[in-house]
């Protein structure tokens, strides 16, 4: 005899995907790395301007700066998306009227806000002009803007007895905040670009004295390989060298 599986309402998954602080569905969640508990990013971030502490447990998440200490969980906006019918368009709708009431049209800004969530240019009326170089410098210089960002400092490994240590030099300028969501392939690039290296040339990047793969994310090495000795001070020091091969 088969089994008849239960349908599950959505109310059943509701304190799972629910926010402690405004009590509704969560929008942009954001996890606490201390405790792992989610909020809503705009509750949280909220919350974080008048105390250190996480509102549900009420651990310390940081001495100064709990900011630091947030995640956006995409994979789980993603399954409240999928679970609330109507709540995506719902929020992105929101959003576009906060705009509209908030910020002037000016230099196409609008299109690109629009253009940005999915929508289709609430600014049509305006004509096509020249709209279209702004919208796509817009884009350019907001990509990756609303990921969790984290800071940086870049520094030169010397004393390696390498031949080629003389091409990879010091960085004029060794910190840079990006999105924790870069690989170590894209600064592998970054830093030949920055220090005008042959495409050939191949660089190792070190933490704590361990090469780094390519596709580790900066959040996955602050988490896994900076953050767990004590000693290490904010920001994360990351070393490159010419790429020693042991085989």
């Amino acid at each position: 005899m088969a089994a008849t599986g239960r349908k599950h309402l959505v109310r059943d998954f509701n304190h799972f995907i629910t926010c402690y602080l405004c009590r509704g569905y969560l929008i942009k969640p954001t996890t606490v790395t201390e405790c792992l508990h989610t909020f809503c990013k705009g509750c949280i971030v909220q919350h974080f301007e008048d105390s250190n502490d996480c509102p549900k447990c009420g651990i310390q998440v940081h001495e100064t700066n709990p900011l630091e200490m947030l995640r956006l969980d995409n994979t789980l906006e993603e399954i409240i998306f999928k679970l609330v019918p109507g709540l995506r368009e719902q929020e992105e709708q929101q959003e576009v009227e906060f705009w509209k009431k908030n910020q002037p049209r000016e230099n196409g800004q609008e299109a690109v806000r629009c253009q940005r969530i999915g929508l289709p240019d609430v600014g049509d009326d305006y004509g096509g002009g020249g709209g279209g170089d702004d919208d796509d410098d817009g884009g350019d210089d907001d990509y990756h803007r609303s990921d969790p960002q984290i800071a940086i400092c870049l520094d030169c490994l010397r004393n390696t007895g390498q031949s080629e240590e003389s091409t990879v030099t010091d960085l004029m300028k060794r910190f840079i905040r990006c999105s924790s969501r870069v690989t170590v392939g894209t600064i592998k690039k970054f830093l030949s670009l920055k220090l005008k290296l042959p495409s050939s040339y191949e660089l190792d990047v070190l933490c704590n004295g361990e090469i780094m793969g390519r596709d580790h994310t900066l959040e996955f090495i602050y988490m896994t390989r900076w953050r767990l000795h004590g000693e290490n001070t904010y920001p994360m020091v990351l070393e490159y060298r010419p790429r020693i091969d042991f085989g």
